[in-house]
Parts: structure tokens; sequence; C-alpha cells
């Protein structure tokens, strides 16, 4: 029972926190998908409708990409970190 209770706390986090987590997640997936990212880029630039079927690999890759590092696995895995972060806070805070 007890470590269903350390779990539930472990994934607490406020929702603030959750959503300043997601940000960063997303920007260091843009930034790992980079060459991604100026592929579709590129191949969008001066296209409208015809965007959505002549990128279509671009985007597949990019999305394929982005999604190795936007998952929830990933989310939950900075939660951890957050939390351990916070708990060292607190600690040293009690020193």
């Amino acid at each position: 029972m007890g470590s269903y209770v350390e779990q539930a706390r472990e994934n607490h986090v406020k929702k603030k926190v959750e959503e300043a987590l997601r940000s960063k997640m997303k920007a260091k997936a843009l930034m790992e998908c980079d060459q991604y990212v100026s592929k579709y880029a590129e191949c969008a630039t001066g296209r409208t409708f015809s965007v959505v079927w002549t990128c279509r690999k671009q985007a597949k890759e990019l999305n394929t990409c982005l999604h190795q590092f936007t998952n929830d696995n990933v989310l939950e895995e900075m939660k951890r970190e957050y939390m351990h972060q916070e708990e060292g806070k607190v600690s040293a805070s009690a020193i």
C-alpha cells in the first residue's frame, strides 16, 4: 500500500508545473528534430494547400521524430525528475 501512495505522490504535479514541463518537452523536441523541421519548412515554403500532399513525407518524418521526445513516458520521467529536485530542495532547506 505504501508504494501506491508513493507512486501517486510522485505522479502528482501541479497543473502549472505540468504545463511548464510540457512546454520544456516540446522545445527540446523541436531542438532535437531541427533537421526535420528544416526539411519540412523548406518543402512548405511557397505552398498553400498543396503542402498537405507535397510535403507528406517530410511531415511524417518530423512527426515521427517529435513523437520520440513528446510522449507520456517522457513527460512522466520529467515529472519524476522535477519531484526529486523539489525533494532535494526541501531536504537541503531543512538542514
